[in-house]
């Protein structure tokens, strides 16, 4: 009978991790898609402090890429 309770236990708390892991994940996930981490001034900012003359071209191809990546 001791068994049993060890079973269930090891089995809600295996459910409870993996529910757990895709709630977080998913809200992660639309958390960053509304706030993203990066935004085409603070991309131009840090290209400009490399010494480089970003043109909107080059701007749109890295946020595009950026983008690409979180999906």
């Amino acid at each position: 009978m001791l068994w049993l309770y060890i079973l269930v236990g090891a089995v809600c708390l295996a459910v409870g991790l993996v529910l757990g892991f895709f709630i977080a994940r998913r809200y992660m996930m639309s958390y960053l898609k509304k706030n993203p981490p990066i935004n085409e001034q603070m991309l131009r900012v840090m290209m400009t402090q490399m010494g480089q003359h970003p043109s909107q071209k080059k701007i749109n191809q890295m946020m595009k890429a950026i983008n690409n990546q979180m999906k």
